[in-house]
């Protein structure tokens, strides 16, 4: 992890130091405008084409097997289950306090007003699976859809090189009763959820964070008439710390979000140089028992 440092830098050079990462934006649009093209004209074939490409797979079929998916229990390890099930019931009763029942006022006489939440009938979960699989975000965005009612769930998730999902992934999507999944990443799995495809579903509404093409197919694919939640990722972070941080926490911070992709930033700002030298330490530290080093 190559971390800069700069002591009192002058202010004429934090916009240079606070730049993001990004890609040339008339580059990224023009290669979206293509994979959603390619998506809308070839459906399926466009889809295993991108897998090859972009994810070193040729695959067969595009959909997620049951058998693909009562294997993965097995394959989860027993204290990782136990921590996703801890965490759907923590997930689950948040939300399920959400819900609220509907309460008419009658404003004049004769004249009845109320508000009913109803649920959107399809909806499309990206979940990244690249450099990391993100299960928990499955349970962030599948419990809630469930909870609503969502009659149709899509969830496209990228596969590995062998062609498969990682098993946490679909044993959280086991969990929150997605039954539509499929092994698709990227700009095309936005495109496939927002055209619809052979195998995959049209959805009223796209959910779920990554990379900046992703983001970016979001935002495109709305003129097609789909709602997306947010233009959310790269991940970044802030620290704010002074003499009393704990330097193994700041790190941990920092390592959690820079782990998400090549494209995440992660900025320290401390009132001490000790402080930095304290958490470079644990940087590296907590990097050497860390497996996404």
């Amino acid at each position: 992890m190559a971390v800069k440092q700069y002591i009192n830098p002058a202010k004429t050079s934090w916009e240079s130091i606070l730049t993001r990462p990004s890609i040339e934006q008339a580059s990224l649009d023009a290669t979206i405008a293509s994979v959603v093209a390619n998506v809308e004209t070839k459906g399926d074939k466009a889809l295993i084409e991108y897998a090859e490409k972009f994810d070193g797979v040729r695959l067969t079929s595009l959909t997620v097997s049951a058998e693909a998916i009562e294997e993965a229990k097995s394959l989860v390890d027993a204290k990782l289950a136990n921590a996703i099930k801890l965490a759907y019931n923590n997930i689950y009763a948040f939300h399920q306090n959400q819900v609220v029942e509907e309460s008419t006022v009658e404003t004049t006489s004769g004249v009845k007003c109320w508000r009913k939440s109803v649920a959107i009938d399809k909806v499309g979960l990206y979940i990244p699976g690249g450099t990391a699989p993100l299960f928990s975000t499955v349970l962030m965005l599948a419990i809630p859809a469930n909870i609503a009612g969502c009659k149709e769930v899509v969830l496209c998730t990228p596969p590995n090189k062998e062609g498969k999902i990682h098993p946490a992934i679909l044993f959280a999507a086991q969990l929150c009763g997605v039954k539509t999944l499929i092994k698709a990443g990227g700009s095309q799995a936005i495109s496939a959820m927002a055209l619809g495809t052979e195998s995959v579903p049209a959805v009223y509404k796209i959910f779920g964070p990554g990379n900046q093409y992703v983001t970016a197919a979001k935002q495109y694919v709305q003129k097609f008439g789909v709602a997306i939640d947010m233009p959310a990722g790269p991940s970044e972070v802030a620290v704010i710390a002074d003499e009393t941080a704990n330097a193994a926490f700041v790190a941990s911070d920092l390592l959690s979000q820079a782990e998400h992709g090549a494209d995440s930033q992660v900025i320290l700002f401390a009132t001490d140089v000790r402080v930095v030298e304290k958490v470079q330490t644990e940087v590296v530290k907590q990097l050497a028992v860390l497996p996404r080093k």
